[in-house]
């Protein structure tokens, strides 16, 4: 059992809650990143492979500026941040009126350190996990009408926790920058906007459009990417177009649960697709 098995037996669910993300999906990603010196995520998002892993060095990138603003406020702060967060996880701050007085000044506030606990508070508060954001900049997710959100205590004394086992990088950069400039025999693992089932199904919640320039950019960066001696393993939809996209990368295939509207009732099984670039 490699050492990258061995840290996550354990499974470690990360602070934010993130559609799309793939906390469990791990037992199909991890086996196929190779404990190396460095991990690059150049699409962390909520983090749930990063979480899950130990390297000696981590680049941990994402383009959104609110997100990636909260990651390194924990970094630097460290515990003294956990009671300034909770003080937004009160029962007077869960009802619709103060969720919309908190997103406004969210999207108005130039304190770093608000916006962090802000972040937070809408990502636990919001609907469904949404991070989304208007023509104009401004966050933009509903009230989600949830009983007690959970505060992550737990979860964000483990990122804590990796900061100490792990050298870790943050940045807040275009992916292509990101891989072009991941060291040589790094391990890359990007989880992109996926590609969308149907002409309907377009929103990918990213903070920038996603389209298939970006699609086709990436799966171009990964094939100089292993010309460098990196291991690059990109998730997406199992469809037609990323099977053309990533021909020059080893396929692997599943199936998984999703749902198809707000109602989470409806549910189906989609094809998800696994690409390996190995050196």
């Amino acid at each position: 059992m490699s050492q990258i098995q061995l840290d996550t037996v354990a499974r470690h669910r990360p602070f934010l809650k993130w559609p799309g993300g793939k906390f469990r999906l791990l037992s199909h990603i991890l086996p196929h990143l190779p404990q190396k010196q460095c991990l690059v995520e150049p699409f962390v998002g909520a983090g749930s492979v990063f979480f899950n892993t130990v390297f000696p060095q981590c680049v941990v990138n994402d383009i959104n500026p609110d997100l990636m603003n909260l990651y390194q406020y924990i970094q630097i702060v460290g515990t003294a941040c956990l009671d300034h967060f909770e003080s937004f996880f009160q029962p007077k701050n869960n009802n619709a009126r103060r969720y919309y007085q908190l997103r406004t000044q969210f999207n108005t506030t130039t304190d770093a350190q608000d916006k962090a606990a802000l972040f937070l508070y809408l990502n636990r508060h919001g609907y469904n996990g949404l991070c989304r954001y208007n023509n104009k900049g401004l966050y933009n997710v509903p009230f989600g009408y949830y009983v007690r959100p959970y505060f992550p205590h737990k979860e964000i004394l483990h990122f804590l926790e990796l900061s100490q086992k792990s050298k870790i990088s943050l940045r807040c950069a275009h992916f292509s920058d990101v891989i072009r400039e991941a060291p040589r025999g790094a391990v890359i693992y990007c989880d992109p906007p996926y590609v969308p089932l149907s002409k309907t199904a377009n929103f990918t919640g990213y903070y920038h459009p996603f389209g298939l320039e970006e699609q086709i950019q990436l799966a171009e960066s990964a094939c100089l990417a292993v010309k460098r001696g990196c291991t690059v393993l990109i998730s997406n939809h199992d469809l037609p177009i990323t099977r053309e996209l990533y021909r020059p990368a080893k396929l692997m295939t599943f199936s998984v649960q999703r749902n198809i509207s707000c109602n989470s009732k409806k549910r189906v099984k989609v094809g998800e697709l696994l690409a390996l670039y190995m050196p």
